[in-house]
């Protein structure tokens, strides 16, 4: 094996408009008796093979498709795909394992809505088991944001957080042994040091979502009913400010769910040798798919990690990734096994340098074109049965569709989910602008690297640490259970306008040349946006 080089379209040949070999025939034989062509004789735009053949980088602004025959309402439309060989999801949408984006309440989120949530490893190794644990324990439709404390706290946190209530565990966390739950309303009277686990309500804990659901309906004065387990470990809680955001909610449909029917959850790992000993702790945990973490895939670091994975957690699928290049794949999916075989990993991740907070491609001049790069190593991988992760540059629900034609099994979002209820980190007023923000920072930035990330980026070990990302702030955007059902269905409509009915039939389209497309000019985008307006609000749904 020879990797793959990619089309040889030359730019020249492209602006000819030079016809395929059996174009003559093809002509002759579409030629209606009045002498008029039909539509074979004259294609709109290029095929993605011509369009991407041109040695030019692309990303999904500099692309448009083009429409297709609808015979189909949006509603039928299929996104069900795959994250990683055998694991299928219904909405194909799954958020970035960065520390301002997914931890417990995020992953449990993605996976409810039919997505899919990877925890980053920005943590100690018992800090991200316990977020997988949470995850992989929660009761399907419970309250994800649940105010959790430890033993030691006091009615003044619940006064700063402006909470109604807290659950007690021994340890702060979910999973914790469950003491009780404190209302603040009965610390009124209180002082502000007062602990909260000697005032505990009168509140029987119940062992599934639907008991404490009926619970909490028939007694309007409690907050939060908890869920545990037979042992006593807090699993979740149904709580009355959930209930009332759950009446406002799209449906959400069927959540992402392992064979046992609980919650699937993905989980980051580095490729150290340390790492070792995470994976085995994740795997524990019950953790259902791991990614390999790094900003450049392609490295021997890499291959080690897929080889023992595969050797000592066989069951558990595995990610590699980032990469932008065919050749990469064919390296990430050809490891030598040291048998005289090849293993491959389970799933690929694309994308170098095009996220919102990455300055790759600045600072080291290395990378390639989201749209470019998404195509590219998506022909190559589907060719193996491979699924591909588009991972960054992705601002709008256009851009989802346009991964997702070009090749991408799903797409991975950052900051689409930076600033969500879901993603990790309180909220703050900028004083600026008045406006209520999160943090949000890329895994290479200086911040996240001395927290830990510098392994991502092979820098671990340098005393000199090079920044390839920034860190700052994201609007709220609210929950992720609004957010995914929109992009979702937004999806929808992109594909119905496509004429396609399903992400295979798109990826039939897409490989028999049948999807059309075009690149924009820059006035071309400008028109495609919003223009000519003195004002306007600009409102994603509803």
């Amino acid at each position: 094996g020879t990797p793959p080089m990619g089309n040889k379209l030359t730019v020249a040949r492209l602006k000819r408009g030079r016809m395929a070999p059996n174009a003559a025939a093809k002509r002759k034989r579409n030629q209606d008796d009045d002498g008029v062509f039909g539509p074979d004789d004259c294609p709109d735009g290029f095929t993605a093979r011509q369009l991407f053949g041109q040695g030019t980088s692309y990303t999904y602004d500099d692309v448009i498709l083009h429409p297709g025959p609808i015979d189909f309402g949006a509603h039928e439309v299929s996104l069900e795909t795959e994250v990683a060989k055998g694991i299928k999801l219904r909405t194909p949408l799954v958020s970035s394992p960065m520390d301002t984006v997914t931890e417990a309440n995020m992953a449990i989120a993605m996976a409810e809505v039919g997505g899919l949530g990877f925890v980053h490893y920005n943590l100690s190794v018992d800090e991200q088991v316990s977020f997988v644990r949470a995850v992989k324990n929660h009761p399907v439709g419970s309250a994800t944001d649940v105010n959790v404390v430890d033993a030691s706290a006091t009615f003044s946190i619940l006064a700063a957080s402006g909470r109604s209530y807290a659950v007690v565990t021994d340890d702060g966390r979910l999973g914790g042994r469950y003491l009780g739950v404190a209302h603040a309303s009965d610390g009124k009277q209180l002082s502000a040091s007062a602990k909260l686990v000697d005032h505990l309500a009168k509140v029987s804990a119940k062992k599934s979502r639907d008991d404490a659901h009926a619970a909490i309906k028939a007694d309007e004065k409690l907050e939060a009913v908890p869920i545990v387990s037979d042992d006593g470990n807090l699993l979740g809680a149904e709580t009355r400010e959930y209930l009332l955001l759950r009446e406002t909610l799209p449906d959400a449909g069927a959540p992402s769910v392992d064979a046992g029917g609980r919650l699937l959850c993905g989980a980051a790992v580095g490729t150290r040798e340390g790492d070792k000993d995470r994976i085995k702790a994740l795997v524990a945990a019950g953790v259902d798919v791991v990614i390999l973490d790094s900003s450049q895939g392609d490295s021997t670091f890499q291959k080690s990690m897929v080889l023992h994975i595969r050797a000592s957690h066989p069951n558990v699928k595995v990610i590699g990734g980032n990469i932008v290049t065919r050749r990469q794949a064919y390296h990430l999916t050809h490891i030598d096994d040291g048998k005289g075989g090849t293993v491959s990993v389970d799933g690929l991740r694309v994308g170098m340098g095009s996220g919102s907070i990455c300055t790759t491609q600045e600072v080291c001049a290395v990378g390639r074109g989201q749209a470019t790069a998404v195509y590219h190593v998506s022909s190559y991988a589907r060719s193996l049965g491979v699924p591909v992760i588009a991972d960054g540059g992705v601002q709008n629900s256009g851009h989802v569709v346009k991964a997702l034609s070009l090749g991408a099994s799903c797409v991975m979002c950052g900051s689409m989910f930076a600033g969500s209820t879901e993603a990790p980190g309180a909220y703050v007023t900028d004083p600026a602008t008045g406006v209520r923000v999160k943090k949000y920072r890329g895994m290479g930035s200086l911040e996240a690297m001395q927290k830990g990330s510098d392994v991502r980026y092979h820098s671990d070990k340098n005393h000199l640490k090079v920044a390839q990302g920034v860190a700052g702030t994201v609007k709220d955007k609210g929950s992720v259970r609004k957010m995914v059902p929109y992009v979702a269905h937004a999806a929808r409509q992109g594909f119905q306008d496509l004429g396609v009915a399903s992400l295979a039939a798109a990826r039939t389209e897409l490989d028999e040349g049948r999807l059309r497309m075009e690149c924009r000019s820059g006035a071309a985008q400008a028109e495609g946006g919003v223009h000519d307006m003195h004002s306007f609000t600009k409102v994603l749904f509803g």
